[in-house]
């Protein structure tokens, strides 16, 4: 049923092992402006065209070139897309502006099944209003597109539950987005490969998803520290207990180990601390979802450092503060 409204031009969310996804035929330019109604989504933010085998690619892509397929031979299905030249049959509205096609191929069973069934490349952004915390269950998909969409696929919890890597092979290769794949891991195969982040407007237009300022938000202010661990706890601390005196209702992103003495009024949402931090990628966009379900006005988070997937989970967090960093040292 699902691989069926997908030929047919509906909006079908599905799991990913990163976050869920809002698919559509990615060869039906009406069906891809669908996908930018329901999300609400700005035509400047291209979408991923998710794929079931690289022999898909040459339907996609035009030139490409053969580092493309040494690095999906290195790490697909998995969570890195390849920004590639367009085909000329692929339809504008997924990378308006942009003579590009942004593809991956996810390892998720359920996304596998879905695409092999539809028998055409599906495009598909996350499954959650623009702008909100990616969707990384089927309920969270449910409280942003209820009424939006014609089918929800559930698969449970997303694994990695933040999005795929994104690299530019367009030109010099660049990680243009932090996701899934760790930079270390892309220079075992690309060993001078660097990251070049860049922040654009919502009316901005960019070659990859996830550039815009303004991504991954909380309904509440999220208020994001940096600096020495042991002083940025302690301005945690001292920040709750005065955002609280002002009478707004306070929310903290915090490690399990993190020792921390909140007013008992703070809703604190405990984060696995591992030292890949898959933990913390896995259970970030959901507990900014919990925090917002239980009314908070203010959300406080941290930076949990670089190792792993560090990188990327930085990244969204500083969207979801719109840029913005109180460096406490």
């Amino acid at each position: 049923m699902a691989a069926e409204l997908i030929r047919a031009g509906k909006l079908v969310a599905f799991p990913t092992e990163t976050v869920y996804g809002l698919g559509a035929d990615a060869m039906n330019a009406q069906a891809i402006r669908s996908i930018y109604q329901a999300k609400k989504r700005p035509s400047g933010d291209p979408i991923i065209a998710h794929i079931a085998s690289a022999t898909q690619l040459e339907q996609l892509a035009i030139s490409v070139p053969s580092l493309a397929y040494r690095v999906a031979d290195a790490f697909w299905p998995g969570p890195l897309t390849l920004i590639l030249s367009r085909a000329p049959s692929v339809p504008n509205e997924i990378a308006e502006g942009m003579a590009t096609v942004a593809v991956r191929m996810p390892a998720h069973p359920v996304a596998k099944k879905l695409l092999q069934a539809a028998e055409t490349p599906i495009g598909a952004p996350s499954a959650n209003r623009f702008t909100h915390p990616s969707a990384t269950t089927a309920n969270h998909v449910l409280e942003d597109l209820d009424g939006r969409i014609d089918l929800i696929l559930d698969g449970g919890p997303s694994t990695i539950g933040i999005e795929s890597t994104v690299i530019d092979l367009t030109t010099e290769p660049r990680v243009l987005r932090p996701g899934g794949i760790s930079l270390r891991e892309l220079k075992s195969v690309i060993p001078g490969i660097e990251t070049r982040v860049s922040f654009v407007g919502d009316q901005g237009v960019s070659v990859s998803p996830g550039q815009m300022l303004k991504h991954y938000s909380p309904k509440a202010l999220l208020i994001l520290f940096k600096g020495e661990r042991e002083r940025v706890l302690e301005r945690l601390v001292e920040e709750s207990s005065t955002a609280q005196s002002k009478g707004a209702k306070v929310g903290v992103l915090a490690l399990d180990t993190d020792a921390l003495d909140f007013p008992d009024a703070v809703h604190v949402e405990r984060l696995p601390d591992d030292a890949s931090l898959s933990g913390v990628s896995s259970a970030l966009f959901a507990s900014m979802r919990r925090l917002d379900a239980e009314g908070c006005d203010v959300i406080l988070a941290r930076d949990f450092g670089r190792a792993g997937l560090g990188e990327a989970v930085w990244d969204r967090l500083l969207r979801a503060a719109e840029g913005q960093v109180i460096n406490v040292d």
